[in-house]
């Protein structure tokens, strides 16, 4: 019983979300739900991914084209891009961004802090180093 709790583990959807963007990476060319499930072991339900791939799509992590009667689906964004989504979509919930921003700023460790200064100087952002 115990093993059969442990093999049926609630994925959290963020993960549930890198694993089908990572079948689509590994895919030739645009897949299927269908393809991607087939991809991740058939341990999903066809409809989780499909959900899955539809909420991708509201993020503008993927994209979909009319295949037949179904979708062909495209990844548009890595796990990074996603990441990243998160994150604007956290700090445009904020009433005071700039609040946000340098709480966030003050809480990186040094080579954190180094790697947005240079991130910052390459977008023509460049300030005192």
């Amino acid at each position: 019983m115990a093993e059969h709790r442990q093999r049926s583990r609630r994925r959290g959807q963020g993960e549930l979300e890198a694993l089908v963007l990572s079948a689509l990476r590994e895919a030739d060319g645009p897949a299927t739900a269908g393809w991607v499930q087939e991809r991740l072991g058939g341990d999903l339900a066809y409809t989780t991914v499909v959900t899955i791939l539809t909420r991708l799509l509201a993020k503008g992590a993927v994209t979909r084209e009319r295949a037949g009667r179904s979708f062909a689906w495209t990844p548009a964004s890595d796990q990074a891009g996603l990441a990243a989504h998160k994150m604007r979509r956290l700090l445009d919930a904020e009433n005071d961004r700039e609040a946000v921003l340098a709480s966030f700023v003050t809480g990186l460790g040094p080579d954190d802090e180094r790697l947005l200064r240079e991130l910052l100087g390459q977008t023509g952002n460049e300030g005192d180093d």
